[in-house]
């Protein structure tokens, strides 16, 4: 029928011969339509042969009329590429990721959902189903729409998916209002029976015949693309001004008339009854959205850029090729004959500005530069409606505005009480989880399971839990981060407090002693054990007790540096100088035998060889380490959760270790040779009590290897100071206490015969 009805366009006058033009008969110098893809080529087989221009206005697959080729075939539309992209940005928009699609059982719909499903994939988004409509009979045959009403009516009960895309013509909106209809007709006005409807362009909400009594409260709240229009001045004062004795010449006008109004135009020659004819009041204005809509829809609008351009081509083609020429001294205007072909090449540059102030022109593709319109859907209880501009899609616009959207403007179906849809396969997952695959379904399906322990999720739907920063740890929930706490040792905690008072008073308490040995340097129990080494004993425990203090307070770079070396040093010397203190008792009893010769390093002579080079070593290791790696200010923010550990890093771990070695090293020297001499005779013999010190001393840091190891932060600052303290407070009683028991309490205890008396 298509392929004839060309050609009568063509070469018909009053008898039909195909490819000859009997009598006369004006030049075809470009068509305008179809609004279909099948009825559109099918006619450009015909008119492409003879070059004549074909405009269309209807929106279709773009591949379609690029695998055809057709160099005469002009689309007064956007690409329908964009509408896909603008369908994505819309459902991502909302977050609908369950939906359901409704598409012709034929080659467009069929290229429809390949083209849409990958992206809706691409997107992180799933069809729930997807539906062929049956194009194979006549929307009049009521019984074999009931038969398909049966088969297609499951998936308009599946209550998740709550979002259908709508592909098609207008004859869709009729198919599925039947669909419904026929299976349960109290879904009309069941709010439960609630959809988001989202219709392609080529869709337009008509009623025809009996379906005009089902209105369409059904489609409350769709959403629908359509081709881009604008409206023109006295469009509406024209459509008011139309009658129906203006029907004359188009047998379209006729049809329409008498189904619009249900009556019928005056025909002499066939009998009717009066109340059935026409009045010649009716008006189109009165009509209901449905049967016809006053504003300028997409099509129309396409169809009147399509006068345009083809008027505007004529003009320019007229305006090239004119001639002047005086004839009977007058100016006429001599046209040359137009062929169809010659307006391809204006077509293809033409650009001109509308009625409505809009550019007009075609891409390189032949298709009409712009956009798609967002439409919403407002329906009436008298059947009629209306469509609101909610947004458009349009790839020529600035960065970021190729998509709007307002949804505040959106009028949803009355089931959903104004709140935004939701049409997801399960509930979301709530902040503080994290989405789970669903074994053998869509990746839109999945279960919600907790955050691993030290992640969070703050955000509806999150594929994976993540870490707070460095300087934050999870909260309760694991749906937000909390600042951490910086932590370290300070003076002005409790612990803090007590720590530096003890090593205050111990430090005191080694003056008071350092003083009294000062003030007893003339007896004879101060000059047995060695004046200066005695002296130097008590001034490096002074100084280890005050070496405590460096390790509270905030650790920064002076403190980091000299905490462990100063430490390591002082402590060296003291040990440096039991040893030699332990040593002189043995020297000294050596040298009492008849004829020995360890008389000569009896006195400072012997002191000096054992304490200077033993604490030169330990300086010299810590000279090593400090020039080599030293040690350095470094927040710890991993090993506790809701805290910053302020804390020193050692630097080279082994050269700590070294000096902890060395220390070790001569305290189990000092004890060895102690513990041998213990036995000596003699009143002040301090071989015991050095034997008991470094036994104390000894322990108390064979347990500080393992203890501080396995703590960290601030319980690995106290566990060094108290082995400072505890170790250091050790040495100063064990050694010191007797003597100062007996230069207090004992003096006469403290003479010449208490020295030189011998055991029995």
């Amino acid at each position: 029928m298509t392929y004839r009805t060309t050609l009568d366009l063509l070469f018909k006058m009053h008898k039909f011969v195909p490819n000859y033009k009997c009598d006369f008969q004006k030049n075809l110098i470009s068509i305008i339509g179809g609004l279909g893809a099948g009825t559109s080529f099918l006619m450009a087989d015909i008119l492409g042969l003879y070059k004549i221009p074909q405009l269309t206005y209807g929106s279709f697959p773009p591949e379609e009329s690029d695998s055809k080729q057709v160099s005469t075939f002009y689309r007064m539309v956007p690409n329908e590429l964009h509408q896909y992209i603008g369908i994505i940005s819309l459902l991502k928009h909302f977050g609908w990721t369950w939906v359901g699609l409704f598409a012709p059982d034929d080659a467009k719909g069929e290229y429809f959902i390949n083209i849409l499903e990958p992206m809706l994939s691409q997107n992180g988004i799933c069809s729930a189903f997807t539906q062929r409509v049956p194009q194979l009979v006549h929307y009049d045959d009521l019984g074999k729409i009931s038969d398909i009403a049966l088969n297609m009516y499951v998936p308009f009960t599946d209550n998740k998916t709550t979002t259908f895309i709508i592909y098609g013509e207008s004859l869709m909106i009729i198919w599925l209002r039947a669909i419904i209809f026929l299976r349960d007709p109290a879904n009309e006005e069941d709010i439960s029976f609630r959809k988001v409807w989202i219709l392609t362009a080529q869709i337009d909400f008509i009623l025809m015949g009996f379906h005009k009594t089902w209105g369409l409260q059904l489609f409350h709240g769709a959403i629908s693309f359509t081709i881009h229009s604008q409206n023109l001045l006295n469009f509406t004062e024209f459509l008011q001004s139309i009658k129906h004795s203006q029907s004359q010449g188009d047998g379209f006008f006729k049809d329409f008339w008498e189904q619009a109004f249900d009556c019928f135009l005056p025909n002499p020659n066939v009998p009717m009854n009066a109340n059935d004819i026409c009045t010649g009041e009716e008006r189109l204005q009165s009509l209901p959205g449905p049967l016809f809509e006053m504003c300028m829809t997409g099509h129309s609008y396409s169809i009147y850029k399509a006068v345009n351009v083809v008027a505007h081509a004529l003009h320019d083609f007229y305006s090239s090729r004119s001639r002047q020429r005086t004839m009977g001294g007058s100016q006429i205007l001599e046209l040359w004959d137009l062929q169809p072909w010659q307006l391809h090449p204006i077509f293809h540059s033409i650009s001109f500005n509308n009625a409505a102030g809009e550019t007009v022109s075609f891409t390189d593709n032949r298709e009409m530069r712009g956009g798609f319109d967002i439409m919403n859907m407002v329906t009436f209880p008298n059947k009629s409606f209306i469509r609101m501009k909610i947004g458009w899609v349009n790839p020529n616009a600035l960065d970021g505005k190729e998509f709007i959207i307002h949804e505040d403007m959106i009028v949803w179906h009355n089931g959903f009480n104004q709140v935004i849809p939701i049409s997801v396969c399960n509930d979301y997952c709530c902040p503080g989880n994290q989405k789970k695959k669903k074994e053998g379904e869509k990746f839109c399906c999945y279960d919600c399971v907790p955050c691993p322990e030290g992640k969070i999720s703050n955000r509806n739907d999150m594929e994976n839990c993540f870490r707070c920063p460095e300087d934050q740890y999870p909260n309760q929930n694991k749906n937000g981060c909390i600042p951490k706490i910086i932590s370290f040792l300070s003076y002005e905690e409790p612990l803090g407090i007590s720590l530096a008072s003890v090593a205050l008073t111990f430090s005191l308490i080694t003056i008071l002693v350092l003083g009294m040995f000062i003030q007893q340097k003339n007896t004879p129990i101060v000059k047995a054990n060695n004046w200066d080494l005695t002296c130097t004993l008590l001034v490096s425990l002074l100084l280890c007790f005050l070496s405590s203090l460096l390790f509270l307070g905030k650790p920064g770079k002076v403190t980091c540096l000299l905490r462990q070396p100063t430490f390591g040093i002082v402590f060296s010397v003291a040990i440096s100088c039991v040893l030699a203190k332990t040593i002189t008792v043995v020297v000294a009893f050596m040298a009492t035998k008849p004829g020995s010769s360890m008389r000569k390093w009896v006195g400072k002579r012997l002191t000096s060889v054992i304490v200077l080079p033993c604490s030169l070593t330990q300086a010299g290791i810590c000279t090593v380490w400090l020039m080599t790696s030293p040690p350095f200010s470094n927040p710890d923010m991993h090993s506790v959760t809701n805290e910053i550990l302020l804390q020193c890093n050692e630097g080279s771990t082994t050269l700590f270790y070294c000096v902890l070695g060395y220390m070790g090293f001569l305290a189990i020297a000092s004890f060895i040779v102690a513990f041998k001499a213990r036995k000596l005779p003699d009143s002040f013999n301090e071989a015991k009590f050095i034997t008991f010190s470094m036994l104390l001393f000894c322990s108390v840091w064979l347990t500080f290897v393992p203890t501080y190891l396995s703590t960290k932060g601030k319980s690995m600052v106290v566990v060094e100071i108290f082995s400072i303290l505890s170790s250091s407070a050790g040495l100063l009683g064990c050694i010191f206490a007797p003597k100062c028991y007996i230069i207090v309490l004992r003096p006469e205890l403290n003479s010449r015969e208490q020295l030189i008396r011998r055991k029995k």
